[in-house]
């Protein structure tokens, strides 16, 4: 496997695992998986529909100060450049607040491979974690969370508000250290398709200092935010979710109710519009879908739209400047946005950190790819936490969002074998 100092290929092409290999007669094979196997804890691992993406060596963090993270960002690469990277990336997560410390860099070098639902190794069975001894604590419990739930509720029915998304976190001890790559071979190859990743995040969520390998968000994002290549932009919003179940007949019925249920519908609707509302400045043409579809991870099923724009010219805004546009979504926090963030502030036992923030990739010439950070945990030592959240809206039930943000739980909860 190379290492290359460039910037990811362009979403349509396919990079061979080394660029010696021209003659191999299926270049993608092990290429994608390779870098999966090569991860170890403190290197930056990110893998979406489009490409597979390591960096474990030096590399150029993105300072924390006044200034807008689009300007520090930009500054960074400007400054790889001037170093002598041709095609500096910038990779990382920012947190649910934009103004605490985000936990970017700019490798020296990437490794770039294609994606790994395309390599037929991924088909291959992860190895199972380790038998572990797990102490787990919910905070809040259960039926706190219900309460904050009808609460909520409550305070719709009175005008206050149309939407929150509310989110509750399942803390994690293990009897022995972690095994961080153990669990991101299951999570990438239980959802293939998706967005996964494991990525430093230093001193969490408190924290102002995100440059240490101690603490790592690692999980697999079923949600693009917004990626941009050239002057194309997609977005993804999901919003409105079931749980998928084991028996196929189940399973069917509940896709098909969640696409006719009006309540989830609306939900979804409202993210939608708020989309459409904040990338509509920054493009010439808007194509927004009339009705949602459905997609499914292995233990949910999504209400999904894909938008797709045109900016003016590729210079006119990059993929990061498009996400902050777009972040925190109502899929994410609620409607409208500042009430719903002072809600979550009174309601939520404790900081969101890099939960429902943004993970990606970005170029020196804007392109990039960045999700939702969601279906994920921090881990630090022998712990993890573990978040999930729900959209509530009026006509949500306590016990109903409860049993969803459990069914969330259960894409990490099955990584490390705790869902037994």
């Amino acid at each position: 496997m190379d290492t290359v100092s460039t910037a990811p290929a362009p979403a349509t092409a396919t990079v061979p695992a080394s660029r010696h290999s021209a003659e191999a007669a299926h270049p993608a094979v092990g290429a994608a998986t390779g870098l999966l196997d090569a991860y170890t804890p403190g290197a930056r691992f990110l893998a979406t529909p489009t490409r597979t993406l390591l960096a474990d060596g030096p590399v150029r963090e993105v300072p924390h100060d006044e200034r807008p993270l689009t300007v520090r960002v930009a500054e960074t690469l400007d400054a790889a450049r001037r170093d002598g990277q041709a095609h500096p990336v910038v990779i990382g997560a920012v947190r649910f607040d934009q103004n605490a410390p985000a936990a970017l860099a700019v490798p020296e070098r990437v490794q770039d491979a294609p994606p790994l639902a395309t390599d037929p190794l991924i088909a291959l069975p992860a190895d199972l974690p380790a038998e572990t001894e797990w102490d787990v604590v919910p905070v809040p419990a259960p039926e706190v969370y219900g309460a904050g739930v009808a609460a909520v509720v409550d305070r719709m029915w009175r005008g206050e508000f149309s939407k929150v998304v509310l989110a509750r976190t399942l803390e994690l001890t293990a009897d022995a250290p972690l095994d961080l790559p153990v669990m991101l071979q299951r999570l990438a190859r239980r959802d293939p398709s998706g967005y996964t990743f494991a990525l430093p995040t230093g001193a969490g969520p408190t924290g102002t200092e995100c440059t240490a390998p101690d603490r790592t968000l690692i999980g697999a994002s079923p949600e693009l935010l917004v990626s941009r290549r050239g002057n194309k932009v997609v977005a993804n919003p999901l919003a409105g979710s079931t749980p998928r179940s084991a028996d196929l007949a189940e399973d069917v019925r509940r896709a098909a109710a969640l696409l006719a249920s009006a309540k989830d519908l609306h939900e979804h609707a409202v993210v939608v519009d708020a989309v459409h509302g904040a990338l509509a400045p920054y493009c010439t043409t808007l194509d927004v879908p009339a009705k949602p579809t459905l997609i499914r991870t292995a233990t949910m099923w999504h209400l999904s739209t894909t938008v797709t724009g045109t900016l003016p010219d590729e210079g006119a805004a990059s993929a990061l400047e498009l996400a902050s546009a777009l972040h925190p979504t109502p899929a994410v926090c609620g409607t409208p946005t500042l009430t719903a963030r002072q809600v979550i502030a009174e309601t939520e036992p404790f900081d969101r950190g890099f939960f429902t923030g943004m993970i990606g990739w970005g170029s020196a010439d804007g392109d990039g790819e960045w999700v939702v950070t969601i279906r994920c945990a921090e881990a630090e030592g022998r712990t993890l936490r573990l978040y999930a959240g729900a959209g509530v809206v009026a006509a949500s039930e306590p016990e109903a969002e409860t049993a969803e943000t459990g069914a969330k739980f259960r894409t990490f909860l099955h990584a490390v074998g705790a869902d037994q």
